[in-house]
């Protein structure tokens, strides 16, 4: 298994549709960055939030997950509560490559922030926008901005191709369009 460079990146989103919109060079003036890295593609939050609340005292249950959890949110800039947390969705779509998985660690602006972003990893022949979480674990609100960088995609290619991916098992976030709250 080998770490893939800006080159290969490059190569796969022109040649392949791997990452649209992709950006060739990291944009960095005056923003959070994104664009591609060395070993990365630094990828935006978009302008769609679904942000956490308790107004109705539920319970966060995985199984039977209840959508009025959330308030739904649409603008330049979304303020997360204090330790809360915040779904959103990544501004570009990704088609992952056969042998080719992905781990996604937050960006060290927002870390230093207490801003953690988790993005579970995306499996050979994923698509589709990402759903981020965006956890908040400081006592005070907090600004996320949208079109900005938000979290780093690091792609990994395997020796060999896996004998079931992600499309073959008809996976249940396959082709995911906008923030997708748990199935089961």
């Amino acid at each position: 298994m080998s770490i893939k460079s800006d080159r290969w990146i490059r190569r796969m989103a022109r040649e392949q549709g791997m990452i649209e919109p992709f950006e060739d060079r990291q944009v960095r003036q005056g923003v959070i960055s994104y664009g591609v890295s060395s070993y990365g593609y630094d990828m935006r939050v978009a302008r769609e939030f679904r942000i956490f609340t308790n107004v109705l005292n539920s319970i966060v249950d995985p199984k039977a997950f209840d959508p009025k959890s959330f308030v739904e949110f649409e603008g330049d800039v979304c303020i997360v509560p204090p330790n809360s947390f915040a779904l959103a969705r990544s501004v570009e779509y990704f088609r992952i490559p056969r042998k080719v998985m992905t781990i996604c660690v937050g960006k060290s602006t927002y870390a230093r922030c207490g801003i953690i972003t988790n993005v579970t990893p995306f499996e050979p022949e994923w698509e589709g926008y990402v759903t981020l979480e965006i956890s908040n674990t400081t006592p005070l609100p907090a600004k996320i901005y949208a079109n900005e960088g938000i979290a780093q995609v690091l792609f990994f290619e395997g020796d060999e191709e896996p004998e079931v991916s992600y499309k073959d098992k008809a996976g249940k976030y396959q082709k995911q369009q906008g923030v997708t709250l748990p199935k089961l």
